[in-house]
């Protein structure tokens, strides 16, 4: 499937007005811009999209997406990320830091950039570490990342917290300069230390798997805000997982600190009882929670105290994953499922519109991470970086239909309303009914 010329004439397609209202009409496409809505007058040169039935959303993008090249290209590579994200309905996703080696200096974020701008499927967006080496130890070339050809805006050490306060001090003043933000993952490694991997309670104790007690993240959270208000600085909370997390983002929120947070699909869908049959499938940091943390995180979606939805897809060849749950690799795919999940569990009767899915996908995703080309209103003069959705289709997952090098997805055999049909970055159609065009 070729990408073309980019000048597209979307028929039939619903999309929202400035109030979230639901309009049907045609849209125009130009090189990579919108240039009309609603009725159409001049189609000359236009490339027909027949968009009966389907809704279009700015594209989604994703803070929190690992590609693991380079490094571990047995896992994932960016092209294969790449396809994996485009059927998703991504057009820009941030790539963590947490590669071989680190991305912690401006040569290592430029060859990132590259390797996405070489496949062209989505915009690839590094992220810087914070320390050098994730180590926690020795700020990175965070300012050298920031003013090279990757306009690195967005520091994570993920998979790590930066636990020493003055480190992530120094972190929070530097990124100031250039409203740059610090991703955390919030995990006190004294309350919680490597091997955690079960939300701590009966569960954890029944089944003697080390616990993940909710002070560790919530703890770290309180810290970080306070270091914040104190610099004057962004901070952003990767996959909150637990209440007593949430409370204090909306506490910090309500102070009027520079805090946003994010959540992930399977925290806000599946829940700890899975680990009772052991399938490192299910593993992940922060491991899965109870009923009531889902039910509050759902809630905090809902109300805006959670800014946006991000994957963290998280990709494991087999033979890191397939092991004993504790020596298990920590992660889950979720690129090319988020949408579907997302949309079956809150739209609708869930009390999420359309209108508000974009928000949470898109705009505040983009506005998060300085991505001004994206999560735009779909109107005239903006970007077309766009993706077309079926809210009334059912997909059922298969993993063995993904796209990613990888098979470690939690959604396989189960079955969603609502699904991404058509992908479109500056007007190129990068993926069509789960099929991304070639890199």
């Amino acid at each position: 499937m070729s990408r073309g010329t980019g000048d597209r004439l979307v028929t039939g397609v619903t999309y929202l007005d400035a109030d979230g209202t639901p309009c049907r009409g045609d849209l125009a496409l130009r090189e990579g811009l919108v240039t009309e809505v609603g009725r159409v007058e001049d189609t000359e040169g236009l490339t027909r999209l027949d968009a009966d039935g389907l809704v279009v959303l700015p594209g989604f993008v994703d803070l929190h997406t690992h590609l693991r090249q380079p490094g571990r290209e047995d896992a994932e590579t960016v092209p294969s990320g790449s396809r994996a994200a485009a059927a998703g309905g991504y057009t820009a996703v941030l790539a963590m830091a947490n590669t071989t080696p680190v991305t912690d200096t401006a040569e290592a974020a430029e060859h990132v950039l590259d390797l996405g701008r070489a496949c062209g499927l989505v915009d690839v967006v590094p992220v810087g570490a914070v320390t050098k080496g994730l180590e926690g130890h020795e700020l990175a070339e965070l300012g050298l990342m920031h003013r090279s050809r990757a306009r690195v805006r967005v520091f994570s050490d993920d998979g790590r917290c930066v636990a020493d306060g003055r480190v992530m001090r120094r972190a929070l003043e530097y990124v100031r300069a250039f409203d740059g933000v610090v991703s955390q993952h919030s995990q006190d490694p004294a309350l919680a230390g490597p091997q955690a991997c079960c939300d701590e309670g009966e569960l954890s104790g029944r089944l003697g798997l080390p616990g993940w007690p909710p002070v560790a993240e919530a703890s770290i959270i309180a810290r970080d805000a306070m270091l914040a208000e104190h610099t004057g600085s962004r901070v952003h909370v990767a996959h909150v997982s637990t209440a007593e997390g949430l409370d204090v983002v909306r506490w910090a929120k309500a102070r009027g600190i520079r805090m946003t947070a994010e959540v992930t699909p399977h925290h806000l869908a599946l829940g700890t009882e899975l680990l009772a049959g052991y399938d490192p499938v299910y593993k992940v940091n922060p491991p899965l929670r109870p009923t009531e943390d889902q039910e509050a995180l759902r809630e905090g979606l809902l109300d805006g105290t959670i800014d946006a939805v991000a994957t963290d897809h998280a990709p494991h060849a087999r033979h890191d994953k397939e092991h004993a749950f504790v020596d298990a690799a920590f992660g889950m795919l979720g690129l090319e499922t988020a949408f579907s999940v997302v949309h079956d569990l809150l739209a609708g009767d869930g009390g999420m519109s359309l209108a508000a899915l974009a928000r949470v996908m898109s705009t505040a995703p983009a506005r998060i991470a300085g991505l001004a080309g994206h999560g735009r209103p779909v109107a005239p003069g903006e970007p077309a970086n766009l993706v077309l959705v079926d809210p009334t289709a059912t997909v059922t997952v298969d993993r063995d239909a993904s796209h990613s090098l990888s098979r470690n997805t939690p959604w396989h055999g189960r079955t969603y309303l609502g699904a991404v049909h058509t992908t479109i970055l500056r007007g190129d159609v990068t993926a069509r009914e789960g099929e991304p065009t070639p890199c």
